[in-house]
């Protein structure tokens, strides 16, 4: 494999300076021709698996949510099958989800519109402030002296709750899809609530209560086919800094779960959503349910399109203090992390950026 010398003449924060000024994103560079990865992409985790084999011994948990609220004994069934995926797994997949399959399509295509659009239109949205409601931007970790290396991907944000964007804010491509998709989420996410809290043995509004849905931000993800997969990531190795994810992805595959130290590669299923638990969740479980590691490979073919909805509050400025749940603990179950604040997480993390690292184990008691 011919791997460039990432040391020898290589100033990596001028390099990376230079490709956030064009504000083109990794789009840019496939639209400019390039045949070879520019070194800021070239990322040790890709070399570390240069052409490690599919593994497909596990079956990824697939839970059917149809019926769910017609017959007690599926609803229990349902609530028993979310609470084992989030206690082994930390994701899983649910199909008949009350979201049309049409809207999960739509949703897809805006996403892939505003990407594709010409470089002038998209600039203005283009930042690293993440005070903006609607921000559109290269890796949130670009300048991060701990990110291993750039991923290969593309991203646009929008807040939806608990102060959403304006809609005049959002792309016009994408704008009235974000809006309408983002409503859908919102209402599945209060019911993936009730589960997860039935599943902890706690009354269903538990975890609705503690605000675990008072925040929603949607992620657009765009991953660009990519000369050569095998030296760079298109999301490297992490778990969500958030209670839960929502993600929809298209049909290219490429996102990877780390269970039983294993890459586990989740099937794209048409209409079905992915779901996974964030590190909040973990949190205030007391290690219940699991945040778990997953990445996204680069592709020889693309474009991968994704949309993450993330629960939480990030940035935003908040007084709820988050620890283990009183009701879940014991003298056999001690608390086994300190509390936080939503913002203070958020912000941890977003200094730590994707360094291969847990941010869990910075609040670990």
């Amino acid at each position: 494999m011919d791997v460039p010398d990432t040391q020898q003449n290589y100033d990596k924060q001028s390099e990376l300076k230079a490709f956030d000024d064009t504000k083109a994103g990794v789009k840019g560079l496939i639209d400019a021709g390039i045949t070879k990865v520019p070194r800021i992409f070239i990322h040790p985790e890709a070399l570390e698996n240069p052409s490690s084999p599919r593994k497909t011994r596990f079956i990824f948990p697939l839970i059917d949510l149809q019926n769910i609220n017609k017959n007690p004994i599926k609803h229990k069934e349902i609530v028993n099958k979310i609470r084992d995926a989030s206690e082994t797994w930390g994701f899983f997949q649910v199909i008949n989800h009350g979201i049309p399959v049409s809207v999960l399509d739509e949703m897809l295509r805006g996403a892939r519109r505003f990407h594709e659009q010409e470089i002038d239109v998209k600039k203005p949205y283009y930042s690293r402030d993440v005070a903006r409601k609607v921000m559109y931007n290269c890796n949130f970790d670009l300048f991060s002296e701990k990110a291993l290396a750039a991923n290969w991907r593309d991203s646009l944000y929008s807040v939806m709750a608990p102060n959403s964007a304006k809609p005049e804010e959002l792309p016009e491509t994408c704008r009235e899809i974000v809006i309408e998709y983002s409503d859908h989420v919102m209402k599945l996410g209060c019911n993936l609530l009730e589960l997860l809290s039935e599943g902890l043995g706690l009354k269903p509004n538990h975890l609705k209560e503690m605000d675990c849905a008072e925040g929603l931000g949607i992620l657009c993800n765009y991953y660009p086919a990519c000369p050569q997969p095998e030296l760079a990531i298109g999301t490297s190795r992490h778990a969500d800094n958030d209670f839960f994810t929502v993600l929809l992805q298209d049909d290219f595959g490429g996102l990877q779960v780390f269970h039983q130290n294993h890459w586990v590669d989740v099937p794209p299923i048409h209409g079905a959503l992915v779901i996974n638990i964030g590190d909040i969740l973990q949190l205030i479980s007391n290690d219940k349910y699991k945040s778990i590691e997953h990445r996204v490979l680069a592709n020889k073919v693309g474009p991968r399109i994704s949309v993450a909805s993330f629960f939480g509050t990030g940035p935003l400025a908040s007084s709820r203090i988050y620890g283990p749940i009183k009701e879940l603990l014991s003298e056999d179950n001690p608390p086994k992390y300190r509390e936080t604040t939503m913002k203070d997480f958020f912000e941890y993390s977003s200094q730590k950026g994707l360094d291969g690292n847990s941010n869990l184990s910075y609040y670990r008691i």
